[in-house]
């Protein structure tokens, strides 16, 4: 089933339970998906968006949360950083299982080998590679430090 499809689906379950804090955070995904689905008509795709933009939408929404969660955590508002973390929870069932640290490091030798990167200049092509694949299974502003530093030792 597509993502977006799901998401409606999961709001509809949510909206017959009364599930109050799960149906909002299901709207704010909806809403996300649909603020994106302007923009690219905008844009002349009268489609909308895709599941690979949708489950950028999603990272994006949950990397928010987690500096929310810490920011409210550092300033003594638990209850806040609860909520963030919620949140976090719901969003993440709509996104593929993350690569732990070893499946990040393969994913990333094994891109820059299929791309031929040799230098710093390829780091565009490996990362272009892995967001092709992984989209919404890893953190790419993790990764872009990895895939520097084995492009400098590389080459």
């Amino acid at each position: 089933m597509e993502l977006r499809a799901r998401v409606t689906a999961a709001l509809k379950v949510a909206m017959k339970e009364r599930a109050a804090e799960r149906l909002s955070t299901l709207r704010l995904i909806s809403a996300a998906i649909k603020d994106k689905d302007i923009e690219a008509r905008g844009d002349g795709r009268e489609d909308g968006v895709g599941d690979d933009e949708v489950l950028a939408i999603l990272g994006k929404m949950v990397k928010q949360r987690q500096e929310s969660a810490r920011a409210y955590e550092e300033g003594g508002r638990i209850d806040l950083a609860e909520r963030e973390l919620s949140e976090i929870s719901i969003i993440e069932e709509f996104l593929p299982r993350q690569l732990n640290d070893d499946e990040v490091a393969k994913a990333v030798d094994t891109a820059i080998s299929e791309t031929g990167a040799e230098s710093i200049r390829d780091m565009g092509r490996v990362m272009g590679a892995l967001k092709s694949k992984y989209t919404g299974q890893m953190d790419f502003g993790a990764v872009g430090p990895q895939i520097k530093t084995r492009l400098c030792t590389a080459g």
